[in-house]
């Protein structure tokens, strides 16, 4: 039962007809795409105006789902940090009308196995702060930005949740007391102190105090060493693969994947979740698209 995971693909037409592409050729039974889905804020909107979630994300998996009828294999998203999170009401009514499972903060049962769904990241840099918590405490690396003094794009219902809110406590809450022996993990951050969450930080400082290089979420490293679930899914830090020739992870019981990828190929990796550890990746060019589409 062969899946496909992409993640980060930031709005690029290109790449999402590569992902459609392969998937109408090798019929996976689910589609993982694992954050980062749309285009930089400034680049929003989509040639005719329309925002990029209804104009181009959703008809381009209506199209899927209508070629392969019931062949078309299930499809789960969740956003990343650089997605605004205005956007979410329009990837909850494309769910509603079949074209994905909207899967943040979820558990969705499907075939033998539980899937998770989680998007938010630790601190970083960047303004916008719609999908970033505090991780397990409130501490702040040098360099980021606490999430109440960025960007939102939508109102937190409380300033408490934004100052007090956790990625631990949010792990705790998604899973309870579950057993997650048979449970896929769809993450945008990757685990920390990981081969999936190594930055391109070397030497650098800030008021003198060296960066840490690894930027994953120390609550998900806990959660996977502490749950062990079957196998999960991140993405987020783009160039990691690179510098480390890793993208693929063994802690404990469980097998860690990252489909990021800082290129300009498609990264997609192929995984079957009764053997997680025999998944592959390919980078696929995208060289194909129309002239000046992918720029």
């Amino acid at each position: 039962m062969i899946c496909f995971f992409v993640a980060d693909l930031h709005g690029r037409p290109a790449r999402y007809r590569r992902l459609l592409r392969a998937a109408r050729a090798e019929r996976p039974a689910a589609i993982f795409l694992g954050g980062d889905l749309l285009p930089h804020m400034a680049a929003a909107r989509s040639s005719d105006g329309g925002h990029f979630v209804e104009a181009v994300l959703q008809p381009t998996f209506a199209s899927l789902a209508a070629d392969l009828g019931p062949a078309a294999p299930r499809v789960f998203l969740i956003p990343g940090n650089d997605d605004p999170r205005c956007e979410e009401p329009a990837l909850a009514a494309a769910e509603r009308a079949g074209a994905w499972t909207y899967l943040h903060q979820r558990l969705v049962r499907w075939n033998e196995f539980d899937v998770y769904g989680y998007a938010c990241v630790p601190p970083t840099p960047f303004l916008l702060k719609d999908w970033e918590r505090y991780d397990v405490s409130r501490h702040v690396e040098p360099g980021a930005i606490p999430p109440e003094e960025g960007l939102h794009t939508v109102a937190a219902p409380t300033a408490h949740e934004i100052r007090y809110a956790t990625i631990q406590r949010d792990l705790d809450t998604l899973t309870g007391g579950a057993d997650l022996r048979r449970a896929i993990c769809l993450f945008h951050a990757p685990p920390y102190k990981s081969a999936l969450d190594r930055a391109a930080l070397d030497g650098r400082t800030v008021e003198g105090v060296p960066v840490d290089v690894h930027v994953g979420s120390i609550a998900i490293r806990r959660f996977i060493e502490g749950r062990q679930p079957l196998v999960t899914l991140h993405g987020h830090v783009h160039e990691s693969a690179r510098l480390t020739g890793v993208w693929r992870e063994r802690i404990g019981a469980t097998i860690a994947i990252s489909a990021a990828h800082d290129g300009p190929e498609l990264a997609l990796v192929r995984f079957d979740p009764e053997c997680p550890e025999d998944a592959t990746r390919e980078l696929m060019s995208t060289s194909q698209a129309r002239e000046g589409e992918d720029r």
